[in-house]
């Protein structure tokens, strides 16, 4: 830890002391110049102050105005467009006030506008903006909203977006639907995350100090990727900072049930875990695909000096836990470079996180064979202690370069995470076994991420004609490092030993090594249609992943041992004494090697093409109308669990499709819209999903178990809105939606005599329906007192439907099979993944004056199916867990350049709990965790 914040403060005040400490007189005035009824760029806008300074916005409608410090009145004009006026615009020596206009076309308006703004950099109001003149659906927050919610990262604030839930406090999921449905993009291109088997990208690895806003896309259009259907989360990060900035931040968090406790569970790995990797400790030492040397081998001379290659440490050692903590640089500038601008940001952000679980549990249950048995039985239970350390540094450096009619973007992203764990527990097997076990898992897995985007945007003289181009590769590698487990058999007489019934010890690696090339064209003509404002969009898309996986097993056999001697004691197996040797033909040693059936290699290929056309047929109405083409191939390589079926570069999926997409937008009045939308999209199975893989969780016992079979998810999509947007960032509104799905993909149980195996599956057809309402009021109209509070609420009811398949041997025929007395079995049920409302709830308080900001949040999902039943076995829910979250940030200073932040996270001590539910059963814990309350103190400092 002292490390890294040395590393961190020497490079802040390096760059700070290079920093000149002379400051003129004087501010500047920036922002977007943009048309209120399409949100379009205006170029060659004249931006003025009277008797000062004036100039003209570039081809992406943006403007800069050099200033001395007062009060002054922007006046904006535009060849047929009504002038605007700003007034009360406050420039400060040394800072940069941001303020964002739209004008109207003149046919539109009768006199000259005048409007007093606040300058406040990047407000609601400008997202609102956006929102109000898009032409898709959309939701938004602005890089000042999450500061005011008190968050450090994405994930702890896009709860406050209307139909977005949070899981696993890091993944978004949007209107409810799972990860499948979702997706995220970093400015506009695909990106994987640190689980490549996600649609969605990790949010917690995002600080806010890098963002410029985060939009939340809800209806498809034809230039944007057709495999989403709840929504898209675009993550736009700065490109060129209104002024200098650099800063750095420091917190420190503590949980009264997991920090400080001195029973945590830990064991030594590498000297480099505090940084998020691994320095080589846990290295497999031998060539995976040799097998290993027996003692009844011909050559068994090598068998002592392999055992001993491997790290002798196979169980937990005891400490006291740690407090969170977090540091963070960032640093962005812009330079002048002859008559165009070079835009810089920089950011490091490293936080350390200790979770402990002093009573964790997991289970597996089954329906008893007799049909007048209710309560469903344990097939096995688990129960015991969970240690768990988790390091995420990340970087980002960001370079543009904009001349007048041009913009070059270079970005490079680093993310490195490291995830430690350990666990004693026990287990008791009921039905596929009667054995009781004390078990002894030790884990460390390591994510990399390393993404380049290279982007480019050119413009002609009058900006009527935009080309854009992105080329961004990207390498992801997870790989579980060394995972050890043991289990020990708990005899009758208290003794504790190990057999082949219980399973023998083991060691696994697991490399996953992705890459990821994502090319992009984009065309946008401007033109006239029907005497009114229209532009023409085309373009192409070409991606290329390819996937590496494979699985080092190796168990630890004994000859002519007892394994009583070992006390129950992990450590002792591989002491010197204890492994075995030719002279003594005796003890410990490994056997094992990478199996075929534990690795693949997949490719995936997707073509695309679009056309969209903008429009307006008559004056209130709006119209994106486009179609989406794309080419979509998979490839496996790879053998079945049994090696019967070999697969070599086998094309699995060849799919060309067409996406149809329609946006209207009906502009009642000029704060007021009715929105209608239809768009066809797709879901896809993931690498692991379309193979024959087996992946155990070694924790759980869970194994999950590809499917070569599957067929993409296709559906069709109507959404219809009423928004309304008022003054001071205040708007309502009310959105229904409905979506039908062919054949869509869920994990389900694999068959009953096999409860802890899970695998995807096609069912024939769902259907999903809701209506979103979202309010945000400001109290000033009760008292100008009351000016800085405000409330945001937003519900989300969704309702979901999906068709079983009937065939022979298929889900509705397994449950009737299996029914209870008196049970009713239908032929439907709800959608795997898809909640069935999502509330949003948050009071703010803002005072400018004092600096001092702060809020309390509400958020809550509905019961969620998380796991769908098979046979004997039940359908497994997630609980609702209501997350109560309260921040609070205070300026200090005359500068208001310190900042101190506290929170509270889940103040109501909600617990994660997932049950299987059978009719005429009491519910049975599926997955039980206790988080407990996290208080947080922050503080940083902006130079």
């Amino acid at each position: 830890m002292l490390k890294v914040i040395k590393l961190t403060f020497l490079l802040s005040f390096f760059i700070f002391g290079s920093w000149s400490a002379a400051n003129a007189q004087s501010g500047k005035v920036s922002g977007t110049i943009r048309d209120d009824a399409g949100n379009a760029p205006l170029a060659n806008a004249t931006v003025s102050v009277s008797n000062l300074s004036s100039t003209n916005s570039d081809f992406e409608g943006d403007y800069s105005l050099d200033l001395p410090a007062g009060n002054h009145t922007l006046t904006v004009r535009y060849v047929g467009y009504a002038p605007k006026e700003i007034k009360d615009v406050v420039v400060k020596t040394g800072q940069t006030v941001q303020v964002d206009v739209t004008l109207s076309n003149e046919s539109n308006t009768i006199s000259e506008v005048v409007v007093t703004v606040s300058a406040r950099k990047n407000t609601e109001s400008s997202i609102l903006n956006m929102q109000k003149n898009a032409g898709v659906l959309m939701d938004g927050l602005s890089a000042q909203s999450i500061k005011r919610s008190g968050s450090s990262d994405i994930a702890a604030a896009v709860k406050a977006v209307p139909g977005v839930s949070v899981q696993d406090g890091k993944y978004v999921f949007v209107r409810g639907l799972g990860d499948r449905y979702s997706k995220s993009i970093l400015n506009g291109v695909d990106i994987p995350g640190l689980d490549p088997d996600k649609n969605t990208v990790q949010m917690d690895i995002f600080p806010t100090n890098i963002l410029e806003n985060v939009i939340v896309v809800k209806s498809a259009s034809a230039d944007l990727p057709a495999d989403f259907t709840g929504g898209v989360v675009d993550i736009v990060t700065k490109d060129f900072p209104s002024q200098k900035q650099m800063g750095v931040s420091f917190s420190l968090g503590a949980n009264p049930a997991m920090s400080f406790n001195n029973d945590y569970l830990t064991y030594d790995g590498g000297k480099t875990d505090f940084l998020g990797f691994d320095d080589g400790n846990r290295k497999l030492n031998i060539d995976p695909n040799v097998d290993l040397p027996r003692p009844t081998s011909a050559d068994n001379s090598g068998i002592e000096s392999i055992t001993k290659s491997f790290n002798p440490v196979m169980a937990p050692r005891t400490t006291t836990s740690l407090p969170n903590f977090s540091l963070g640089f960032n640093y962005g500038n812009q330079f002048q470079v002859g008559d165009n601008k070079l835009g810089v940001i920089a950011s490091i952000d490293y936080r350390n996180t200790t979770e402990y679980y002093k009573n964790f549990r997991n289970g597996i249950y089954q329906k008893p064979q007799e049909r007048n048995e209710m309560e469903i039985l344990p097939d096995r239970t688990q129960f015991g202690r969970l240690g768990s350390n988790n390091v995420l540094l990340s970087g980002l450096l960001g370079l543009t370069y904009k001349t007048d009619r041009s913009k070059y973007s270079l970005n490079l992203l680093s993310i490195t995470n490291g995830q430690s764990s350990a666990a004693v527990f026990d287990q008791e097997t009921r039905i596929s076994n009667v054995i009781n076990t004390y078990k002894n898992n030790l884990e460390y897995t390591q994510r990399n991420v390393t993404n380049l985007l290279l982007s480019g945007k050119h413009s002609n003289e009058d900006a009527s004609f935009v080309t854009e181009w992105k080329v961004s590769p990207t390498l992801s590698q997870v790989n579980d490092k060394d995972i050890r487990s043991t289990t020990f058999v708990r005899n009758s007489d208290g003794s504790l030993t190990i057999n082949t019934d219980a399973g023998l010890p083991n060691r696994i690696w697991r490399n996953l090594k992705e890459i990821n090339l994502v090319n992009k064209l984009d065309f946008t003509k401007k033109h006239q249609l029907f005497d009114n404002p229209a532009q023409l969009k085309f373009g192409g898309l070409y991606s290329f992943k390819t996937r590496d996986y494979s699985i080092p097993t190796y168990q630890i056999m004994s000859l002519n041992v007892n394994t009583r001697d070992l006390n129950g004691d992990p450590n002792q197996i591989l002491t010197p004494e204890n492994i075995w040797t030719v002279e003594s033909n005796s003890g410990y040693y490994f056997s094992g090697r990478s199996q075929p059936q534990n690795e693949f290699e997949s490719t995936q290929h997707t073509i695309a093409a679009y056309v969209s056309s903008e429009f307006k047929p008559f004056d209130k109405l709006r119209a994106i109308v486009g179609l989406r083409g794309e080419k979509y191939m998979t490839f496996f390589t790879g053998t079945n669990s049994i090696a019967s079926e070999e697969y070599d570069n086998k094309k699995t999926l060849d799919k060309l499709d067409f996406f149809p997409s329609v946006n209207l937008i009906y502009g009642l009045k000029e704060s007021q819209n009715l929105r209608f939308s239809y768009s066809r999209t797709t879901a896809r199975p993931s690498f692991k999903e379309l193979s024959v893989v087996q992946i155990p969780d070694l924790l759980t016992g869970v194994i999950f178990l590809g499917n070569i079979d599957l067929v993409p998810t296709y559906i069709n999509n109507l959404d219809l809105r009423y928004e309304m947007f008022g003054n001071a960032a205040q708007m309502f509104a009310v959105s229904a939606f409905y979506k039908k799905f062919k054949d869509p993909i869920e994990l389900v149980a694999y068959s009953y005599q096999a409860p802890e195996n899970f695998t995807p599956r096609n069912a024939p057809s769902a259907e999903v329906y809701g209506l979103e309402f979202e309010g945000r009021k400001n109290f000033g109209f009760i008292s100008e007192d009351l000016e800085g509070l405000s409330l945001n609420v937003n519900v989300s009811i969704i309702k979901s439907k999906i068709e079983m398949s009937k065939i022979e041997g298929g889900e509705y025929e397994s449950r009737l099979q299996f029914a209870r007395e008196g049970e009713t079995i239908e032929d439907t049920r709800v959608l795997q993944g898809q909640s069935p409302y999502l509330v949003n709830a948050g009071f703010n308080y803002n005072n400018t004056a004092i600096g001092l900001e702060g809020g309390l949040f509400y958020n809550v999902q509905g019961k969620t199916l998380e796991v769908v039943g098979f046979g004997k076995n039940s359908d497994v829910f997630v609980q609702p867990f209501h997350s109560l979250n309260f921040n609070m940030t205070k300026k200090l200073g005359q500068s208001q350049r310190n900042v101190v932040r506290v929170s509270a996270e889940n103040i109501l001590g909600a617990e994660r709990k997932s049950y299987y539910e059978s009719y005429g059963s009491s519910n049975k814990e599926f997955l039980y965790r206790a988080p407990g309350t996290t208080f947080t103190v922050g503080y940083s400092y902006t130079f």
